[in-house]
Parts: C-alpha cells; sequence; structure tokens
C-alpha cells in the first residue's frame, strides 16, 4: 500500500505559495500541489477562480464565528472534506439532477456521526 504514496508524483508535495488579496490585504498562503488542485476544482465547480474561492472560505468562516488561526490548514481540511464527501457519493458533480445541498449534506453527516456513537454502546452492552 505504501507504495502507492511513495511511487506518486513527487511535485504533488513540492509546495507553493499563491499571494491573494482578501478584504484590501494581500496574504500569502503556501499549500502542496495536490491541495491547490482540489481547490482548484472546487473553485471550478463554484464557478470561481481560487482567490474568489478563498476569500468566500474565509468571510463565510469569519460569519459563522469561527477563529481561523491557521487558514492554511482549514484549507487542507476542506480539500479532505471534499474528497470525502465525493467518496461517500454526498458531493455529486455541479448541476447533476439529483445534487444535495449543503443543508442536506450537513444533515446527513450529523445523522452518520449520531449513529457511529451508538455502535459502541450497543455493542458494550452485549459484552
Amino acid at each position: 500500500m505504501c507504495r502507492v504514496f511513495i511511487g506518486a508524483d513527487p511535485q504533488l508535495w513540492e509546495s507553493q505559495t499563491r499571494s491573494i488579496r482578501m478584504d484590501g490585504m494581500v496574504t500569502s498562503v503556501r499549500l502542496e500541489n495536490m491541495f491547490w488542485m482540489v481547490l482548484e476544482e472546487i473553485a471550478a465547480r463554484e464557478d470561481l477562480n481560487v482567490p474568489q474561492l478563498l476569500h468566500q472560505l474565509y468571510n463565510e468562516s469569519i460569519d459563522e464565528g469561527h477563529d481561523l488561526g491557521n487558514f492554511t490548514s482549514f484549507l487542507r481540511v476542506c480539500c479532505l472534506r471534499f474528497i470525502d464527501l465525493q467518496l461517500k457519493g454526498l458531493m455529486l458533480p455541479a448541476g447533476a439532477q439529483n445534487a444535495l445541498t449543503a443543508a442536506e449534506i450537513l444533515q446527513l453527516e450529523q445523522r452518520s456521526h449520531l449513529e457511529r456513537r451508538k455502535i459502541p454502546a450497543v455493542i458494550s452492552k452485549q459484552h
């Protein structure tokens, strides 16, 4: 299994710094190329470019009251969540007929987390 990761193109984990302007301030974001590729996919899905996506993610997170002290880590998690949602079949291609809304996806995830929490309690009662 490790060979799949070790044998990958080394450019995937090389870092790249991009400067973006958010609220009149220029900031730099340093991420591995693979994360930039995922962000480009997310942005394209939303008909945005990457700087627009990052600006929107930042502003909406602040509006929700999140502390984005480490914006780069937040972006990595966003990328992993996007891929995870795709693998679970919850994130369909943009414009797909049966695509779920953000609220529906979050509700399904919440139900899934609750179900996973119940399983250990049931198992421990049986033993």
